[in-house]
């Protein structure tokens, strides 16, 4: 067993162990890459306030993100191809994340379906919602996921139209992958992840082949997804359908302060800052930096989580200190399951957990609800004087 200490273990575990298109497929942006690289280099410019003589004792990371009591602020957000990280990867992810204390999300482009998260968990978990052109498909997976008991709906706002990742259409990514001399050769190398494929049926999108109109193989799911992503995504369909699912509704891909006020007045339960990851606009700016715009904009009338960059405990505090209620991790804990599935989700979780209470101790707090901004040293020029 090797030890653990930081997220970064994980991700060279990660690398050793998982096909290079999975692992290129979690470790990359779109285009130049310039903002997947910010989301954390970023970070990094935020500097944190030490204070000394104060009781430290009797610590608390916990809160609650819509309601749900969490064992810290941080959610995992939705991943899609999570299920060729490891075998049956969101079963695993959703289980570690319910034994742990905080929420899980399923992405859309899931291997795992809906149905095979909730007969494997026994309690809610969320699910993340692309929209797609094909109204009856979008219909009956909210009616799938209310019926699987999903206790909110996370709808992604920024990918009606798919950036370019250059590495992906490189490796050819596909699942299961294809039988190429270079996929085998390099499966060869990663004999674990190759037993637990043999081991699972689970090898293709679970919530859409054999639920979409013409997708009964493989053959026909690459071009049905690049067809059906809806770039007619506007105000008027995200009403339509927040009153179908009638449930609790999360915005993800909020990144400006304009479009933060407009899913504050449209009701969302909570927005999530976020770039995608930097797998969308390259060019945008990273999430940290524009959240405390965010914040300024709408604290108070809605939840306010933050995701893109986050790789350990303290950037939870930087980012609850600039105004985010909670964070959701995606590449943090994926690196844990393709490294040691379950078990990996679990050690990330636990990683970040200890960082954010060792670290909230050395700033001179015991509960990160009272974290804030005189806990950190931010240059004047962060946020940017842009013309």
């Amino acid at each position: 067993m090797p030890v653990i200490t930081c997220i970064e273990d994980l991700k060279r575990l990660h690398a050793r162990r998982t096909p290079r298109m999975f692992y290129d497929y979690a470790e990359s942006g779109s285009y130049t890459e310039q903002t997947f690289h910010e989301n954390v280099s970023d970070f990094s410019r935020i500097r944190l306030r030490q204070k000394v003589a104060v009781d430290m004792s009797n610590r608390y990371t916990g809160g609650t993100m819509l309601g749900q009591e969490v064992t810290m602020p941080v959610a995992l957000a939705p991943v899609g191809f999570t299920g060729m990280q490891s075998a049956d990867g969101e079963i695993k992810a959703a289980r570690a994340a319910e034994a742990f204390g905080v929420p899980f999300t399923l992405s859309t482009m899931s291997i795992c379906s809906i149905e095979d998260v909730a007969a494997h968990t026994t309690k809610p978990f969320w699910f993340q919602l692309y929209v797609m052109r094909d109204e009856e498909f979008v219909d009956n997976i909210i009616e799938r996921a209310r019926v699987a008991g999903c206790s909110a709906l996370v709808l992604t706002l920024d990918l009606q139209i798919l950036g370019q990742r250059h590495k992906d259409l490189k490796n050819g990514l596909s699942a299961p992958p294809r039988l190429t001399i270079p996929n085998i050769l390099n499966m060869m190398t990663k004999p674990q992840w190759c037993l637990g494929m043999l081991g699972t049926k689970r090898r293709t999108f679970g919530n859409i082949v054999g639920h979409a109109k013409g997708v009964g193989d493989l053959s026909s799911l690459s071009s049905w997804t690049s067809e059906q992503f809806d770039p007619k995504l506007d105000w008027g369909k995200i009403a339509r359908i927040r009153d179908k699912w009638g449930g609790k509704l999360v915005l993800k891909g909020v990144l400006d302060e304009d479009d933060a006020r407009k899913a504050a007045d449209f009701g969302a339960d909570a927005i999530v800052v976020s770039n995608h990851g930097g797998r969308q606009l390259d060019g945008a700016l990273s999430s940290i930096r524009v959240l405390p715009s965010i914040a300024r904009a709408i604290k108070g009338q809605t939840e306010i989580w933050i995701d893109s960059g986050i790789r350990s405990g303290q950037d939870v505090l930087k980012a609850r200190a600039l105004g985010a209620d909670a964070a959701m991790i995606g590449r943090a804990y994926i690196y844990g399951l393709g490294a040691m599935g379950q078990q990996g989700v679990t050690k990330a979780l636990e990683v970040i957990q200890k960082e954010l209470d060792i670290t909230m101790a050395l700033c001179g707090e015991r509960d990160i609800r009272n974290v804030g901004p005189h806990n950190l040293l931010v240059p004047q020029d962060f946020e940017g004087s842009w013309a």
